[in-house]
């Protein structure tokens, strides 16, 4: 238990960044948390310091990433199929099976303490969705959940096309977390063709671009998104450079 508790974020805008780059910065970040964590458990509590909280916006070129609970047949693409498309392929640790990246999608990674918030993995989820789901809100697009499935989806209720705009897969480990969500802005939907997306092979993706029928400027969709997550975590957002090599 967090002795002093912080609620601020630092935030981190990265770019277009290769998607191992950006994991390597993300694992670095958790692993000072942890770190500071057990250093913490072994000082008096007047010698304890408070842990930091990261958030990270960015956009990868194209890239296929494997979460732990994930089918490798799901990927409908070989070596060469990647060669032709331009895109890489990840396994990695977060929870969910495949999904896609690529640019015109805003990914997001908290890299959190829970314990400055609460502790609480479902909730924290739930707040990640309500986030996506309250800027749609400001686009006059309705969204919501479907039950048993993580993410936020259109026709969320009726189900006679539901579709996902948001991807999501995170780790957690002593209630510090890292990956995160996948937000389709701009994205071209056309890779999505390459996977069966999360798993699901019955339902669509979608993106903002395509259910308004126009591109929308990213900048303006991540800032929307920020004032939603500041606002349902409690939190004070401060803006930080990244530097090459952190």
């Amino acid at each position: 238990m967090n002795v002093q508790k912080n609620t601020e974020i630092q935030f981190e805008h990265l770019g277009l960044i290769d998607y191992k780059e950006a994991w390597d910065y993300q694992d670095k970040l958790f692993t000072s948390i942890l770190d500071l964590k057990v250093q913490n458990r072994q000082a008096a509590p007047g010698a304890q310091r408070p842990t930091p909280n990261y958030l990270l916006f960015c956009s990868h070129p194209h890239v296929y990433t494997l979460g732990k609970s994930g089918h490798e047949e799901h990927l409908l693409l070989n070596k060469e199929g990647l060669k032709e498309k331009e895109a890489t392929y990840y396994k990695i640790n977060r929870g969910g099976d495949i999904t896609y990246h690529g640019p015109g999608q805003l990914v997001g990674y908290p890299i959190l303490d829970l314990e400055n918030f609460f502790t609480d993995i479902h909730k924290y989820l739930r707040f990640l969705e309500e986030a996506i789901i309250l800027t749609l809100q400001e686009y006059g697009i309705a969204s919501g959940r479907i039950e048993g499935l993580t993410g936020v989806w259109l026709d969320h209720e009726q189900q006679q096309n539901p579709r996902k705009i948001c991807a999501m897969g995170v780790k957690c480990s002593r209630w510090v977390t890292m990956h995160g969500f996948a937000f389709n802005v701009n994205t071209d939907l056309g890779y999505f063709n390459n996977i069966v997306p999360c798993g699901i092979s019955d339902k669509q993706v979608t993106s903002l671009a395509k259910e308004l029928g126009h591109e929308v400027p990213l900048a303006e969709v991540e800032e929307k998104l920020l004032k939603h997550l500041a606002a349902l975590f409690g939190a004070t957002v401060t803006t930080a450079t990244h530097e090459e090599g952190y």
